[in-house]
C-alpha cells in the first residue's frame, strides 16, 4: 500500500479556521470565565498554526512564522497568568465564575 499524504496549505488553513471558529463560538457561548479563557487559547493556537503553515509553504528559508508563533505563545502564557489571577480574585469576592452574575457596571 502506498499512501500519498501530501497536505497543502489550504488544508492547514482550513483546520486553523475551524479551530478559530470553535474558539470564537466558545467565547460567545460559554458562561464560565475559565472556559472563555480556554476558548481564547484555542483561537491563539489556531493563529499559531496559520503562522507556521504560511512560513512552511510560502517562505521556506525564513523562520519568521516560527518566531511569530513563539511570540504568540509567550503572549498567551502572560494572558493566562493574568486571566487566572483575575478569576481567583473574582471568585474570592463573588464566589462564582459565571459571567451572567457580574453586574459591577450596572447602575
Amino acid at each position: 500500500m502506498n499512501f500519498n499524504l501530501s497536505v497543502g496549505l489550504s488544508t492547514y488553513l482550513l483546520v486553523g479556521a475551524m479551530l478559530f471558529c470553535l474558539g470564537l463560538y466558545g467565547v460567545f457561548v460559554k458562561k464560565n470565565i475559565v472556559a472563555v479563557l480556554m476558548s481564547i487559547e484555542l483561537m491563539l493556537n489556531a493563529v499559531n498554526l496559520n503562522f507556521v503553515a504560511f512560513n512552511r509553504f510560502l517562505a521556506v528559508s525564513s523562520v519568521v512564522g516560527q518566531v511569530a508563533a513563539l511570540f504568540v505563545i509567550v503572549l498567551a502564557a502572560a494572558e493566562v497568568a493574568v486571566g487566572l489571577a483575575l478569576v481567583i480574585a473574582i471568585y474570592r469576592t463573588r464566589h462564582t465564575t459565571n459571567t451572567d452574575e457580574f453586574n459591577w457596571l450596572k447602575w
